[in-house]
């Protein structure tokens, strides 16, 4: 028998044992799969045909004998691993299900089937926000034209009333966390935040153009910021020569220190961070990270830190300040993409700057000056490359959008700090 006609033959035989199955008549799949696994003992396709047949017969311990043999066999499909993930939470092994749903989004991140059944792990497991928060990637994994069986409407409808059922209790945290802040501010001053944070609860829509995270309304997208307006500036490019000494010594003593800017797990969808995700070609070496002092290189950097003492950088708990010396090697481009929350905007102090270096945010292209600052909003789509033969290093750091009352700052640092604590234990499973 010639190699395409083995083949075509297997295919019957697996599909027709399929159509046995489905339609309970398990003596004839059991027989046509017998015949498969005759003509190709360590097919993948055979073996995983067997072990979901074993599934459906109710023998869990072969089904995942022969799913694990079809996974030896053919590793790189995602399929196997769902099957193998299904099966495991049969024999109730939730660590053995998440590490195999996890290798499943490892290869395909938009497996739609695998990251539903993570979200469904999660819940069983007691762990309802991150469920919901899994539930709500899974549902938006799908395209509009996307046709699912109708089996899975009742499982799309328990999931949207899930994710609806967290974002109350998340509005009853944030009513009860800043309760205190909201009475030292009028009601007029508060129009805003309440948008914002609408928008967040899916309590009401916001017709522009939203960051990745958090989208605070009635800012105008204003690509870079007129310098002028920030008194505070002159004193950060005065200490220029002193900033890049700092840093010079930080590249010769620890430069090994400098960790990849991009790092995603696996299973993350990465889109355009594919190339440089964990790279060192775009590298960071950070003052500040998420609001906690970075010792290491804080304590060799004292007139750097002197020299932002005057900016209004943003500082929430395990937030923000973030400050930190971005590097760039030589022929390398950070791809367009949008920050998470136009709270705050972005200073880019240019310290090492060779030639065929640019920056683009929106429609406007500006070159990086040596100790002269560009101030922006980074949720405004944006790019950068280094078309040189020699390194690029900014330093980096946030502050406040300066278009926010003070109240508004006020209000968005307990609403910013109340998610922070109420998703803290998406650090949970598989997150």
């Amino acid at each position: 028998m010639s190699t395409s006609a083995g083949d075509s033959r297997l295919q019957n035989l697996l599909g027709a044992a399929e159509q046995a199955d489905l339609q309970g008549r398990r003596d004839e799949a059991a027989r046509l799969l017998s015949e498969a696994r005759a003509i190709a003992p360590g097919n993948a396709a055979v073996l995983n045909a067997c072990g979901v047949h074993a599934l459906r017969k109710g023998d869990a311990s072969e089904a995942k004998v022969l799913l694990e043999r079809a996974i030896a066999a053919n590793p790189g499909s995602p399929s196997l691993h769902i099957n193998l993930a299904t099966c495991l939470r049969t024999l109730d092994d939730a660590e053995g299900e998440s590490k195999a749903l996890e290798r499943a989004l490892t290869l395909n991140p938009y497996f739609f089937e695998a990251l539903m059944q993570r979200a469904s792990l999660f819940e069983r497991m007691g762990k309802t926000r991150q469920a919901a928060r899994a539930y709500h990637r899974a549902l938006c994994s799908l395209r509009p034209d996307t046709s699912l069986p109708p089996s899975f409407q009742p499982l799309m409808e328990h999931a949207r009333r899930l994710i609806q059922t967290s974002l109350q209790e998340l509005d009853a945290c944030l009513q009860e966390r800043m309760r205190d802040v909201r009475a030292r501010h009028s009601s007029a001053s508060q129009e805003r935040v309440d948008d914002c944070l609408g928008a967040l609860l899916g309590k009401n829509r916001i017709y522009v153009q939203q960051p990745m995270l958090v989208h605070f309304p009635r800012l105008p997208a204003i690509q870079f910021y007129d310098r002028e307006q920030f008194t505070w500036l002159r004193q950060v490019e005065q200490a220029t020569d002193d900033i890049r000494a700092e840093l010079l010594g930080l590249l010769k003593d620890v430069r090994t220190s400098f960790v990849p800017y991009i790092d995603y797990p696996d299973d993350e969808p990465l889109n355009q961070w594919r190339e440089l995700n964990r790279s060192p070609r775009w590298s960071a070496l950070f003052l500040f990270k998420n609001g906690k002092r970075q010792d290491a290189v804080a304590d060799r950097c004292p007139r750097t830190l002197a020299a932002l003492e005057g900016a209004p950088v943003v500082a929430i708990p395990e937030a923000g300040p973030t400050s930190f010396f971005s590097l760039l090697e030589p022929h390398t481009r950070i791809p367009a993409h949008t920050g998470g929350t136009n709270t705050r905007v972005i200073v880019h102090l240019p310290l090492i700057v060779p030639p065929k270096c640019g920056f683009r945010v929106g429609t406007q292209i500006r070159e990086w000056q040596p100790g002269t600052a560009l101030i922006f909003d980074d949720t405004i789509e944006h790019e950068a490359w280094n078309e040189s033969d020699e390194e690029r290093v900014i330093l980096i750091f946030d502050i406040w959008n300066p278009l926010l009352t003070p109240a508004e700052r006020d209000l968005m640092t307990a609403a910013t700090a109340a998610m922070a604590d109420f998703y803290e234990d998406a650090a949970g499973l598989g997150s």
